[in-house]
């Protein structure tokens, strides 16, 4: 019997992927140094894509990462997500989805994470429905990363990211600082628009 190889990542799959990835970084913690430093290589207009709003977003990135004063970033971060008692942004579904946290949402993540054989990270304090968290999620279900069922990743973004992840984006982007921050909001937007769309395709 020959051993089957695991099919390749389709090429959308695994730029979909690299997006999720890249606004998880950014929202799971301020931006270490040499993750704004990776991330002033972006160009958008370099590429086949500068011209389509993503490419524009990603050149965006590039020139804010390459302006970024880091501490100033840090601090942004803090004042929008973290605060003194709490931020400008709560990043939660259970909060965007009900005024309050640790509500309904936060269980469905927790029962379709346990689904998928994810656990809680023990030495995390945040709720599993933090949007770094569940943009890490898709990032590991459009990769294959994670193993699951195809449509597995149109299922959880409909379920946990639709409902409420665009307006998040646009309050990031309006809430924030710095330039930073401003398009990392505006890059939600646009990429989390167009996985709608996508998925609202293949229905």
């Amino acid at each position: 019997m020959v051993n089957q190889e695991p099919d390749p990542i389709d090429e959308i799959d695994a730029l979909r992927a690299q997006e999720y990835d890249l606004l998880a970084a950014v929202l799971g913690r301020a931006p270490a140094p040499d993750l704004l430093a990776a991330l002033q290589g972006l160009d958008g207009d370099a590429t086949a894509l500068g011209h389509t709003p993503i490419g524009r977003a990603h050149a965006a990135l590039g020139r804010a990462a390459r302006d970024a004063d880091p501490r100033e970033v840090g601090r942004d971060y803090f004042s929008l997500f973290v605060g003194v008692g709490r931020g400008l942004i709560m990043p939660y579904a259970s909060y965007y989805l009900t005024g309050f946290l640790n509500e309904r949402p936060l269980a469905r993540v927790r029962q379709d994470l346990a689904a998928l054989g994810i656990e809680r990270d023990p030495s995390s304090s945040e709720p599993e429905d933090h949007a770094a968290t569940l943009l890490e999620v898709m990032a590991n279900l459009a990769s294959g990363r994670l193993p699951a069922a195809p449509g597995a990743d149109h299922r959880f973004f409909e379920r946990h990211l639709k409902p409420w992840i665009g307006r998040f984006f646009t309050d990031v982007a309006a809430q924030a600082a710095t330039p930073f921050y401003r398009v990392v909001g505006e890059l939600g937007e646009v990429f989390t628009t167009i996985e709608t769309e996508a998925f609202a395709m293949e229905a």
